[in-house]
């Protein structure tokens, strides 16, 4: 058998399942339709520890959907795959700003000095550069989340854990698919897949293309509607597999966006304060905004480029031999109206691009007493933000320090009363003062390490693992800003240093050991027990911005650390399976990201503290009929201490204390080529906060929404006919709260989708 992931009996549901190195395996026993069974879960075979194991015996907590499961529910979108697995939530404000969250803890930033804390993979190549990380969902044979620090699994971003896409591998033969559907809000998608070729050398090719409407109404002229979507995804693979002992896999991926406007929305400034926030908006953004943001209209235009190769080797009895390796390209150009009103005020747009190659290299060895594996990484990321700043100098005194009282910044019939305020002061001299700025970061990132673990099994029963990644990276940061003096204010707008242009730069080299423990018992064998620790650590940020002089002002964040303490235990009785976990997880130099006169900073937050509870459950009632559930608890947050300042006693942002889904899976034959499916699910979310410190008025209280698909299957699968709702019950709530307008004393709201409704058709071959 080939080195690699393979999968005797693929999970359908969120209980046990593989785990992310899929760079590392080989996916030969994927069914090319999709297609699973639920037969035993315990029988799928994982690479976690870089070598083949049953997920039950791998002694860390993770959750899998599979590429039919997330059908199965109408998963569309990275962001719906949350609600259904505990302990992780992905917010995605729009596709240049996800936020993806494992056990309370956040990573989304858009500064290019800062590093992430969640690792997202994809076919094992380390995307996790916020403004580069999103992309379509489809053709995926599985997602895998993988919590807790891995760093000798999955390298330094991986503080508290991982997301990996495993993209569908070509086989031998020739099959095909593809599925069309419509909803409301004019909602389009066409997405499948072409596959052909023999034992030696495959191709498949995919693609997805979803354009909808904007559900929030715009008031603006020459504005688009907000939140409306148009992405295309385009993935091309070839597999190459000369010998039973060698594959070599080459993936080439296109992602893009052309979505229109995010609904920033105020309460405080014009018509946009309607309850619950589904009222039309009057986003018009700036009149320069062609010249001095870089596009006429609100919205969203971003390309990603991928390609990632690996190879894998069994040169001898027991040992394998794997590279893998990656190149991704983005740039994302987003202009948004961050004050959410008619005025031109807060009118910003950021120009993220960058690149990031990488390369690993691993031995394993594993037989009846001993596991190893060991390699080497090596990562660089060459990215900048660029934001630029427009705004009309009396409209933003008016609005941001109400000068005139009588005035008012905006009404509530969208007139921008804050603009008279040039006129009056001066004295009619000017009735429009136009002004514009901006500022750039940018972060040129290195890594060098060395990983190894080693696992004994001094009787049957018994596995002990012990591992580290010894580390060295380079941060390179630089900052330049343009602030010029505003007329009639004799100050820059924006209280931001000006550089006049001029780049400045630091650099500094950083180390660290990174080691896990884990213990594994056989109690029956389908059913273990597991204990692990593990330190995970977010990278010091060189953190460059500018102070009076101009001269550099440079503040070095320390590495966020974290001790990860765990048990657990996994596996199947009967008709059941599933998994149980606790853990308590110790934070220092705990850092936090906050927005400050329009841009984001990392500050410092000392220590913070984590316990929770997470576990799935699936079971097989009938041959026809299965059902799934699973619950979180996370206690968590920053420790009430008075050391931690300002940040005391909060509650993670984008935390609930509480998260659920349940549902089942209907899948009854009608006749011998006919079947009929049904899966209804349920979730919830108990209350967040947005942004730290913590603010009742940026929250969102608990959130329960009902979804639903069904159909029927004609042709033994080979036609299919299927209806879907998504918040069933039309649930009114936020997606998030704050923002940029929130730096400025004006929060904004952006809300969630409504309820989403359609139909869709498939043809398989």
């Amino acid at each position: 058998m080939k080195f690699g992931i393979c999968i005797k009996t693929l999970m359908v549901g969120t209980a046990l399942a593989g785990i992310p190195v899929a760079a590392y395996a080989d996916e030969a026993g994927a069914a090319a339709s999709g297609a699973a069974d639920i037969d035993d879960s315990n029988q799928i075979v994982v690479t976690a520890q870089k070598v083949e194991q049953r997920a039950v015996d791998v002694p860390i907590t993770l959750s899998v959907a599979s590429g039919e499961r997330m059908r199965e529910l109408g998963v569309t979108d990275i962001g719906e795959l949350s609600a259904y697995i505990p302990g992780l939530n992905i917010q995605v404000q729009s596709a240049n700003n996800p936020g993806f969250v494992i056990r309370g803890i956040t990573s989304d930033s858009g500064s290019a000095q800062q590093g992430p804390r969640v690792t997202l993979y994809y076919n094992g190549v380390d995307i996790s550069r916020s403004r580069g990380a999103y992309q379509g969902n489809y053709d995926l044979e599985r997602i895998e989340v993988v919590k807790g620090p891995q760093a000798t699994l999955f390298g330094t971003a991986a503080t508290i854990g991982a997301i990996s896409l495993v993209s569908a591998k070509p086989q031998p033969g020739v099959s095909a698919e593809v599925t069309g559907g419509y909803g409301n809000l004019n909602a389009y998608r066409v997405e499948g897949f072409v596959n052909a070729g023999n034992d030696v050398i495959a191709g498949r090719v995919a693609w997805q293309w979803k354009k909808r409407d904007g559900y929030v109404k715009n008031l603006a002229p020459d504005q688009d509607d907000l939140y409306g979507q148009d992405q295309l995804g385009l993935r091309g693979s070839l597999r190459f597999t000369p010998s039973s002992d060698f594959t070599a896999d080459l993936v080439f991926t296109y992602d893009r966006q052309r979505n229109t406007g995010t609904p920033f929305l105020s309460k405080d400034l014009g018509s946009t304060s309607v309850d619950g926030l589904y009222g039309a908006a009057y986003l018009g953004g700036s009149p320069y905004s062609a010249e001095v943001l870089g596009s006429d209209k609100l919205g969203l235009n971003r390309d990603v480029y991928d390609v990632n190769f690996t190879t894998s080797w069994d040169f001898a009895d027991g040992w394998n031999f794997t590279t893998v390796n990656g190149y991704r390209h983005f740039d994302a150009l987003e202009v948004f109206d961050a004050d959410g009103s008619a005025a031109w005020y807060l009118e910003f747009a950021e120009h993220a691009k960058g690149w990031q190659a990488s390369h690993e290299g691993r031995f394993t060895y594993s037989d009846d007493q001993w596991r190893a594996s060991f390699g080497w990484n090596y990562f660089i990321e060459d990215s900048s933000q660029y934001v630029p700043f427009s705004s009309e100098v009396g409209t933003y005194l008016q609005c941001t320090a109400n000068l005139i009282p009588s005035l008012g910044c905006v009404n509530s019939s969208n007139v921008a009363t804050g603009a008279l305020a040039t006129s009056y002061l001066t004295s009619g001299a000017y009735s429009a003062v136009p002004y514009s700025s901006w500022y750039e970061n940018k972060g040129r990132n290195q890594s060098w390490s060395m990983f190894g673990d080693v696992t004994y099994k001094p009787v049957p029963q018994l596995e002990l693992t012990a591992g580290a990644r010894v580390l060295i990276e380079k941060r390179r940061s630089g900052y330049s800003a343009y602030q010029p003096d505003a007329p009639v204010y004799g100050q820059p707008l924006l209280p931001l240093v000006d550089t006049d242009g001029e780049t400045y730069s630091a650099q500094r080299s950083f180390a660290a050991v990174l080691p896990r423990f884990n213990a594994l018992y056989h109690l029956t064998p389908n059913v273990n027990v597991y204990a692990t620790i593990s330190e995970g650590r977010r990278s010091p940020v060189v953190q460059l911005s500018a102070a009076a002089g101009p001269v550099a002002d440079l503040d070095l964040i320390k590495a966020e650390t974290v001790w990860n303490y765990e048990a657990g235990i996994k596996g199947s009785v009967g008709i059941f399976s599933g998994s149980l976990g606790v853990y308590y997880d110790d934070y220092s130099n705990f850092q936090v990201t906050v927005t400050e006169n329009g841009q984001s900073v990392t500050r410092s937050a000392g220590s913070a503290s984590n316990l929770g509870v997470e576990a799935e459950l699936e079971a097989k009632l009938t041959t026809w009929l299965s059902a799934f559930g699973n619950v979180g608890f996370i206690s968590g947050g920053i420790d009430d201490n008075a050391s931690n300042g300002v940040y005391a006693g909060d509650q993670f942002r984008l935390q609930p204390k509480w998260q659920w889904a349940a549902g089942f899976n209907l899948n009854v034959p009608v006749t011998e080529n006919t079947s009929v499916f049904l899966t209804p699910s349920v979730t919830y979310r108990s209350k967040i906060y947005f942004e730290i410190p913590n603010s009742e008025a940026i929250s969102q209280d608990p959130v329960t929404l009902v979804n639903l698909r069904g159909g029927v299957s004609l042709m033994n699968g080979k036609f299919q006919i299927a209806g879907y709702a998504r918040n069933l019950g039309n649930e009114k709530y936020l997606l998030d709260a704050g923002n940029t307008g929130g730096s400025f004393g004006h929060a904004t709201y952006i809300p969630a989708e409504p309820r989403t409704y359609g139909i869709e058709f498939t043809a398989r071959y």
